[in-house]
């Protein structure tokens, strides 16, 4: 729901509605519905809304506290909000709305910055005190809504994408080289860093008070109020109290995420996760519309011959009675999403996404709001051949080595040095081992069994992994006018899965630590064969819902057979992207050792599809962003640079 964009002019010179307003045009995608600006001397603020909770007039952004002294631009949806409203009530709030917004509001006035702990759902915020002269910041636990900010001169820009940082005067667009360096080492960023220099993502479960008065700054550091803390106990209890809680818990999340004013649907895969929500979520929904994505595998080979889960997905619609809407996605349909893709996800992320544009597509055409499955994973121990992994270990540095050299997941560490020669001793100056290492924080102190270190993979995954699938899904829904809500983040139920014995999620685990390292001859299928399973306990749960084959099958992601389609039919795209002499990369990338890495996979010899793919992002994010100064390659007016 909605995108916020605003700046404060820390050396208090007046702000601007025009630029305001020009900047939450940049991002007029996220909230088709209404706009709204607001100036108070040095600070202004910018909305656009996608109407889903109150969908009158009295839910207008930016919105004011009864006296005066507050406005907030808010993102995001918070689902227990009608327990929060009736706290307040209670306590003597009046209310004009039904909105969320109006109830964050009133919250923030009663219990000020504690606010954050007391939401259930997913936000990013700004609420500015008139009297005090001081901004807040807010984002939600898990890092569901974006929220970027940017230091340009004496100015704090903050905004729910970047692109609406063009629209301001003294904002200038260039790479950041440090983060490209972090991106083709994970295909990721564990900092905070992103590919625009100077622009930071603001992380996830934490706050900040921006002051005005404090020319110091000292007050400026954002407080994390909540983290992620999975946790083997004591003792491990009966497994089926486990699996009746997880019943009720997965039940109440998807209830509860049904608030809303307009439709609402359910993307629908294969597996046991959008399975499990779309089969809640159609017995409280008559008639509840799912929407699935498929592929065209005539061309397919290896293990991608099973990408297309459209026939799962069918027959769980069948079962669970809902309209069923899919698309099958080809090879060219790659090429032709790249360039608004890339504008509207602005950072380059984990794996694939260009299936999950197509998807929200899909669904852009039947509803506002759709459920979606992420989080089931990170939860539930959804990678079990990542965490086996790192599970026999001398010590937590053996501990991070051993994760770090599998997450090192795009180019043989014996090739980076040529790769990124063009950028001189940078390259090898970037401690990415610590980068890595800073994730875990004082967590090593609580290493001592192989479900410790099971319960720092998740907690790792949780922190980086995650937080990049959250932001393809909320940014290509609203690249098409719908918001994402995940129900496996609800708060109940993940407190409950962090608390949860590593032997709920993970079967094998004995065993698999007891594999002989020194055994003679390949142990590679034995671990594949000790490592497939995972999510136990949602499997359990989730069995009275969804078909028994979905809830036993194997993890499948949801990617489309890029390793063949790059060498096939895709391959005169690849090559004149990234074969080419005007090629933009090369300025970053040494040309010889991409061409070379490119040319091992179009000749079969080596899968290298996720560099191809990263690659393939890169250079269409230097044309769009660098090259093109961000302007919209769709087909909506360009957007006039505003000016003081």
């Amino acid at each position: 729901m909605c995108g916020l964009a605003g700046y404060l002019n820390r050396d208090g010179r007046p702000a601007s509605a025009t630029v305001a307003r020009a900047m939450a045009t940049m991002i007029a995608h996220r909230g088709p519905d209404d706009e709204g600006v607001y100036t108070d001397r040095c600070l202004a603020l910018g909305h656009r809304r996608l109407s889903i909770i109150d969908v009158t007039t009295a839910g207008h952004q930016p919105m004011m506290s009864a006296d005066g002294r507050y406005v907030v631009v808010y993102n995001g949806a918070v689902y227990n909000y009608q327990e929060l409203r009736a706290q307040l009530q209670a306590s003597g709030h009046r209310f004009v709305s039904n909105s969320d917004t109006e109830v964050l509001l009133h919250g923030f006035v009663t219990w000020g910055a504690d606010v954050v702990e007391r939401l259930n759902g997913m936000f990013a915020f700004a609420i500015w005190d008139m009297y005090a002269s001081r901004l807040f910041l807010a984002r939600d636990r898990y890092g569901i809504k974006p929220l970027y900010v940017c230091e340009r001169g004496s100015s704090l820009l903050f905004a729910s994408e970047v692109k609406a940082f063009f629209a301001h005067p003294e904002f200038r667009c260039t790479l950041d080289r440090e983060a490209l360096v972090e991106y083709f080492t994970f295909q990721n960023y564990f900092t905070s860093r992103t590919l625009f220099d100077g622009v930071e993502v603001f992380p996830a479960g934490h706050y900040q008070w921006v002051d005005l008065l404090d020319q110091k700054r000292e007050r400026d550091a954002a407080v994390r109020y909540w983290d992620y803390r999975f946790r083997q106990p004591a003792v491990v209890g009966d497994r089926r109290e486990y699996v009746e809680e997880l019943d009720r818990l997965v039940v109440q999340a998807v209830e509860r995420q049904l608030v809303s004013d307009v439709e609402i649907g359910s993307f629908l895969s294969g597996g046991i996760d959008s399975g499990s929500i779309a089969a809640v979520a159609a017995k409280a929904l008559p008639n509840l519309k799912t929407f699935t994505v498929g592929f065209d595998l005539r061309s397919a080979s290896g293990l991608e011959v099973a990408f297309d889960e459209r026939s799962k997905a069918e027959y769980m619609s069948y079962v669970f009675g809902t309209e069923q809407y899919e698309m099958v996605l080809k090879a060219g349909d790659m090429q032709r999403s790249m360039r608004p893709l890339v504008w509207h996800l602005e950072e380059p992320r984990v794996g694939q996404s260009y299936p999950n544009f197509y998807a929200a597509k899909l669904a852009s055409r039947f509803c506002k709001v759709v459920m979606a499955g992420a989080g089931g994973d990170e939860m539930f121990g959804g990678y079990p051949w990542r965490y086996y992994r790192a599970v026999v270990n001398d010590d937590f540095e053996h501990y991070v080595d051993k994760y770090f050299d599998y997450w090192k997941r795009m180019v043989p560490p014996s090739i980076m040095p040529d790769l990124l020669s063009p950028l001189g001793s940078l390259g090898a100056n970037v401690d990415l081992r610590s980068i890595f290492a800073n994730v875990f924080q004082s967590h090593a102190a609580e290493l001592d069994s192989p479900q410790a270190y099971v319960n720092h993979s998740l907690y790792f995954e949780a922190r980086t992994f995650l937080p990049g699938l959250l932001l393809v899904e909320d940014k290509l829904g609203m690249a098409h006018g719908i918001e994402t809500r995940v129900p496996f983040l609800d708060n109940d139920l993940v407190d409950f899965a962090m608390s949860l014995p590593v032997e709920t999620k993970l079967g094998n685990l004995d065993e698999v630590v007891s594999l002989n390292e020194n055994e003679p001859g390949p142990k590679t299928q034995r671990y594949f064969e000790k490592t497939r399973d995972g999510k136990l306990v949602l499997r359990d749960a989730m069995r009275r819902y969804v078909p028994g084959d979905v809830a036993e099958d194997i993890k499948q992601g949801f990617s489309a057979p890029d390793a063949s389609w790059f060498k096939g039919e895709s391959i005169a795209y690849v090559r004149e992207r990234l074969m080419g002499e005007d090629a933009a990369i090369f300025e970053y990338l040494d040309r010889k050792t991409v061409q070379r890495l490119v040319g091992d996979h179009l000749s079969g010899q080596e899968n290298r599809r996720l560099l191809i793919w990263s690659l393939l992002n890169v250079e269409e994010w230097l044309d769009v962003f660098i090259a093109g100064a961000g302007v919209n390659p769709g087909d909506r007016p360009a957007v006039v640079m505003a000016t003081l």
